[in-house]
């Protein structure tokens, strides 16, 4: 019983084991899958003589990589009646296998398969024999041998093996013999074989190795992703501020658009011109080169009825003070005296007024004189 339990635990770990290596290429379910066919010799393992009591063995096999380290696969085995029997075969072997490539396990996987590699097979399967007469007879065994492939080709797509190993009976006498792995219920093959390895998904024959970044390259890479995600932030940023910016334009312009204009009318209520007559020292009398001056008042008045006029009168610093303003009073009454006689300008629109000594100008002979300001009310 615990020779079965230790054969169930082999297989479990034959199926759970997984290769550390697993950066790999062309691992679909339909990817590295093989084909085979294997023939040789079968002889039991004691009580016999070894090539006396051989006889010939043929079989097909299919098989799938699972990882560059474990392999899992079927074998169907033939072995030919070398005696007089209702079949050509004595005995078939229908079996569940796994290997395990020892190159790969204990030197890695380095892309591509070695010329030479080893592999150890264990194996539970079928066995029918064909007995002469009514009923056969059916069992369970184990193998347990070795593969030394030579992978051949530029691809290896192909390997030319040598397959020795021991297939036991695991339903011989167990009453006499304490353990189904015993030597009297076992029996030798030596196989040659000829695999072709499907070519799968990557075009390739075998699984390849996917190139590892350099971690400083990714590093880089995920530098340069972060400095283009945070520039692609930042216009989008401008690009709302723009929009923003843009709203508020439309919206001043709406504004400018739906405004009314406000005309403002400046009136002008006062028009003031101004026009001087001089007078010669110590005189108040107009003199007729003066007079265009006093015209130019009277005709602006009579255009304008509404205009009034400011005569103030000057006089120059020299003599006394009381002479000058009365002097100055003097040349302010003479142009009002000509305005209303001369130009009947009403008096009621003229006001006179002496104001003493000038000093507007820098020449005192220029303040001998009367200053004609006209106010136009509109």
């Amino acid at each position: 019983m615990r020779k079965n339990i230790l054969i169930l635990c082999m297989l479990g770990v034959s199926v759970l084991t997984v290769n550390g290596q697993t950066l790999l290429k062309g691992t679909k379910f339909t990817d590295n899958w093989s084909v085979g066919i294997k023939g040789g010799v079968t002889t039991p393992m004691t009580h016999r003589a070894f090539w006396q009591n051989s006889r010939p063995a043929v079989g097909v096999e299919l098989s799938k990589r699972i990882t560059p380290v474990l392999s899992l696969g079927t074998s169907v085995m033939g072995y030919i009646n070398t005696s007089s029997s209702k079949t050509a075969f004595d005995a078939s072997n229908i079996e569940l296998l796994s290997k395990f490539n020892m190159m790969n396990l204990f030197g890695g996987y380095p892309g591509a398969p070695r010329t030479f590699e080893m592999e150890a097979v264990a194996g539970i399967g079928w066995l029918h024999d064909y007995v002469n007469g009514t009923g056969d007879d059916n069992s369970w065994g184990t193998r347990l041998g070795m593969d030394f492939n030579f992978n051949i080709g530029k691809e290896k797509a192909w390997a030319v093996s040598l397959k020795p190993s021991l297939v036991y009976d695991m339903e011989g006498d167990f009453n006499r013999h304490k353990s189904r792995f015993n030597a009297n219920n076992a029996h030798v093959e030596l196989l040659a074989g000829i695999t072709y390895y499907i070519k799968g998904s990557s075009c390739r024959h075998h699984a390849i190795l996917v190139e590892e970044y350099d971690q400083a390259e990714v590093d880089n890479l995920n530098a340069s992703v972060n400095s283009l995600r945070s520039q692609l932030s930042d216009s989008r940023k401008q690009t709302e501020e723009a929009a923003g910016r843009a709203d508020m334009f439309q919206k001043q312009l709406a504004e400018c658009q739906n405004k009314k204009l406000v005309i403002e009318t400046v009136i002008e209520k006062a028009k003031t011109l101004e026009s001087i007559v001089t007078f010669r020292q110590g005189s108040s009398k107009v003199d007729a080169s003066q007079l265009p001056n006093v015209e130019r008042i009277a005709s602006y008045m009579n255009r304008h009825p509404e205009s009034k006029v400011v005569i103030k009168g000057y006089a120059s610093p020299e003599g006394s003070m009381e002479v000058n303003e009365r002097i100055a009073r003097a040349r302010a009454e003479s142009v009002k005296d000509i305005l209303t006689k001369k130009y009947r300008i009403a008096s009621s629109r003229i006001i006179a007024e002496g104001q003493g000594i000038g000093d507007m100008f820098s020449e005192p002979d220029w303040n001998r004189v009367s200053i004609c300001t006209l106010q136009e009310n509109k």
